[in-house]
């Protein structure tokens, strides 16, 4: 027990810290670093509680995916930050206002949460003590969410074909590459051969 409660300490005390690092770092690249950082912290915290499932998917998903594309993008274009700073101080009464009604109704949430008497009533199905937890999210998951779950993909699927679609839509002004055009043209339509003589002065 105490060699989980110092590794949960040291994994919220880093995931706070860097989270911190993320907001307050005026380096962009410097802020997804410390994000990567944030996400591996509290990876670790969820594999103490348990949900390696979770961990393994906050890591691969949003570390592997989502923080390295946000990196590669803030290195590889050439963004000015200090032009979108600019109007940071115009906009930050209205901003600190907003921020400070979203404070309040988190206190007020958190406040006013308390477990409610009808969870202990749940009936959950009946896992095996040794099924891990992915096993058991599977179970559940494939069992009685099942409509829901393919639902979700369906929509997913269809969200694809839309996006694919309204990205081959033809446009005027927009060239595209024509593959087929390309392999059946001839050689006399692309090569042309001229014959030239040069006069030498004698």
């Amino acid at each position: 027990m105490v060699v989980q409660a110092l590794a949960f300490y040291i994994f919220a005390a880093v995931a706070t810290a860097s989270g911190v690092m993320v907001i307050s770092s005026r380096n962009p690249v410097h802020s997804v670093l410390f994000l990567i950082l944030s996400f591996f912290n509290v990876a670790g915290l969820f594999i103490l509680m348990g949900a390696e499932f979770l961990a393994m998917l906050l890591v691969v998903v949003y570390v592997g995916a989502v923080a390295v594309l946000f990196l590669f993008v803030v290195m590889m274009l050439d963004i000015n930050f200090v032009e979108l700073r600019e109007g940071f101080l115009q906009y930050l009464p209205i901003g600190s206002l907003v921020g400070i009604v979203l404070f309040i109704e988190l206190l007020l949430v958190g406040g006013s949460w308390v477990l409610s008497d009808s969870i202990t009533k749940i009936s959950w199905p009946m896992l095996d003590k040794e099924m891990t937890n992915t096993h058991a999210l599977g179970y559940i998951l494939y069992t009685d969410y099942i409509y829901l779950f393919q639902t979700a993909g369906l929509i997913l699927l269809v969200a694809m074909i839309g996006a694919i679609v309204l990205t081959h839509r033809r446009r005027s002004g927009v060239y595209r590459q024509r593959v087929s055009i390309q392999v059946n043209r001839r050689r006399e339509d692309t090569i042309e051969i001229v014959k030239f003589s040069k006069k030498v002065d004698e």
